[in-house]
């Protein structure tokens, strides 16, 4: 953590002033609005956030639930993980279903083998209505795609969960106006300002545990779209593909049937750092299905309640 930035600090000054950011952030949303949750995806930066929000209240307990929406399309290694990370925390977990909003016809499933990131938007907004949560905390950046770097850090959302990007506040100065009216709520974003290389960073600086995911290990994937999809329940071959075992690692995690892998011979932290600096994709523009389809396929779905 010796190198400069391009700002002129070390490496490891850049970080603890993302990070001094982040938890200024969180303290202000607690201290400004009644009811916030934390979502945590199990990926890399909701682990990073959860962190970042621990540290900003210790030695209290988080003032807030975590809540995680759970597509039911899920890798079984970030479930595990999130059991056990939450829960030797003590944090309060709250589940939200998308397949529990199926059974009750919230929403309608037309293909069981189908991506399900756009039916967790009326999960994710049910969720809230029932939490009476007015403002959700989540690990977005805004180095991730063009919608995404839109966002302000407070996004402030009308009473029906959905985002206006030309109704947005302006925050000089990193003053926050977390005032709303009944009904409405604020997506917030602490690591706005952090790259997929400063999350790597972070987590080798703070030692952070991932899913093991995260790191090259062999697994059984279809080659589908240009992407490496993994063999599960939710994702068979088609006629045509063939089923390979390859080494690889996941760059974000998401729905199985949309995430896809890269090839990969990084085994611990050190190793990824070595592939984030050298790769000239977006992480979610090289693995994430539902992102490549349009250039507009973000920001319909944050219009509409997505996260």
């Amino acid at each position: 953590m010796t190198a400069t930035t391009a700002t002129g600090l070390s490496g490891l000054d850049h970080l603890r002033l993302l990070e001094a950011e982040a938890v200024h952030i969180l303290r202000e949303v607690v201290a400004e609005l009644e009811r916030p949750v934390l979502l945590f995806s199990g990926g890399k930066d909701s682990i990073v956030l959860l962190r970042l929000a621990e540290k900003a209240f210790e030695p209290m307990p988080l003032p807030f639930p975590v809540l995680h929406v759970d597509t039911g399309h899920n890798f079984p290694e970030v479930l595990e993980f999130r059991d056990r990370r939450l829960g030797d925390a003590g944090h309060e977990l709250i589940v939200a279903s998308v397949q529990q909003s199926i059974d009750l016809g919230r929403v309608r499933e037309l293909d069981p083998h189908a991506s399900r990131n756009q039916l967790q938007t009326r999960t994710l907004l049910d969720a809230m209505e029932a939490g009476r949560f007015d403002a959700a905390f989540g690990g977005g950046r805004r180095d991730e795609e063009r919608a995404r770097a839109k966002e302000r850090v407070f996004s402030f959302r009308d009473e029906f969960g959905q985002w206006d990007p030309r109704a947005q506040r302006a925050e000089p100065w990193a003053l926050y106006n977390g005032r709303i009216r009944r009904g409405e709520q604020i997506r917030v974003f602490p690591i706005s300002n952090f790259t997929e290389l400063d999350v790597w960073n972070y987590i080798a600086l703070e030692n952070l545990e991932l899913p093991p995911i995260y790191f090259a290990h062999e697994r059984e994937v279809v080659s589908r779209d240009e992407m490496l999809l993994a063999v599960s329940p939710h994702v068979q071959p088609r006629n045509g593909e063939l089923v390979e075992t390859v080494r690889v690692r996941y760059r974000t995690v998401g729905d199985l049937t949309v995430t896809g892998a890269v090839r990969s011979s990084a085994t611990d932290v050190a190793g990824v750092i070595e592939e984030v600096k050298a790769s000239t994709i977006s992480e979610r523009g090289e693995t994430r299905a539902d992102d490549r389809t349009s250039e507009a396929a973000m920001e319909d779905r944050k219009r509409e309640g997505y996260f």
